[in-house]
């Protein structure tokens, strides 16, 4: 569990806004080193001169999560500059084409998943062995969704690869269960974020289009939404820290999706058949009927003000 976090150097992918930069802030407030990747050069500047006006320590790199030699380049840039990496959050991620799987274009799915799920497997595979070399307290976070949990309609894309990010971390805490890393998956909720236009900006960067995309602001996001229901981007970064601090498997924004989780788990419950239980199947396949980092999640208190 990583609980000093005071000099420690942390590296945020999609870190020059939205919910990257509430992170990022979050993580300078607690003294550590930010390395912020984004693909956007502006964001990246707007965030870095942020960082500097309040003199918190810095590297703004451009880096497109998908491209996994930029994305080793940018892991030397990071060592060079603060040395050992103690927090990966894997937050770069687009929101994907509407529309079922079968009126989507192939295309399409290739960019939500080189964005939202090989983003997130180059940046454990390039750090996560740097981390178990140095040994030194570190945690993995990654970004899904709550849809990746509860999948909207229409939104196929988006949903399954926010639920492979969530199998992801799953799997890594179990995998790694009592070691010197943590992990993490981090399922927000809707928050005042330009997600939408961001995602269009990046999303025209990688398809090859040259197209003006309008000023990404808080104030063009979530425009059909009473913005009362909805998180700020500094309020995701605190629960992130919190949920590193805890060692919480899954940090979640929203109470209210707690029916829709009950009401998804208990569909899965009761689609297992009445049938009496052969023991020996427990002796013979242990590995896969029990998990025992599922019981490592402890309950989480209302949050400060």
């Amino acid at each position: 569990m990583m609980r000093d976090f005071k000099g420690k150097t942390a590296f945020i992918t999609g870190g020059a806004s939205g919910l990257g930069l509430g992170i990022a802030k979050a993580c300078a407030a607690e003294g550590m080193n930010v390395v912020m990747a984004d693909l956007r050069q502006s964001v990246l500047d707007d965030a870095k001169a942020l960082f500097e006006k309040n003199s918190w320590p810095v590297l703004a790199l451009r880096l497109n999560v998908s491209d996994r030699a930029e994305y080793a380049k940018a892991v030397e840039e990071a060592e060079k500059k603060f040395g050992n990496i103690h927090l990966l959050v894997n937050n770069a991620g687009v929101t994907c084409a509407a529309g079922p799987l079968d009126e989507v274009t192939f295309e399409e799915v290739q960019l939500g998943i080189n964005v939202n799920l090989i983003g997130v497997i180059n940046g454990i595979q390039l750090i996560l062995p740097h981390m178990l070399r140095h040994g030194e307290e570190a945690h993995i976070v990654s970004t899904a969704s709550m849809s990746g949990i509860l999948p909207s309609a229409k939104c196929d894309i988006y949903n399954f690869t926010k639920a492979a990010v969530v199998a992801v971390m799953e799997s890594l805490a179990e995998d790694h269960m009592g070691g010197s890393v943590g992990f993490s998956v981090f399922c927000p909720g809707p928050h005042d974020t330009a997600l939408g236009a961001n995602s269009t900006a990046v999303s025209d960067i990688l398809m090859g289009k040259d197209r003006i995309v309008a000023e990404a602001t808080e104030s063009n996001t979530l425009p059909d939404y009473d913005h009362s229901v909805t998180h700020s981007p500094d309020d995701a970064g605190r629960r992130v820290l919190r949920g590193i601090k805890r060692g919480d498997l899954y940090i979640f924004t929203h109470p209210e999706f707690k029916g829709g989780l009950q009401e998804r788990f208990d569909a899965i419950c009761r689609a297992i058949p009445d049938e009496e239980p052969n023991e020996r199947f427990f002796a013979e396949f242990a590995f896969i009927a029990s998990h025992p980092v599922f019981n490592t999640q402890k309950n989480v208190p209302a949050m400060d003000k």
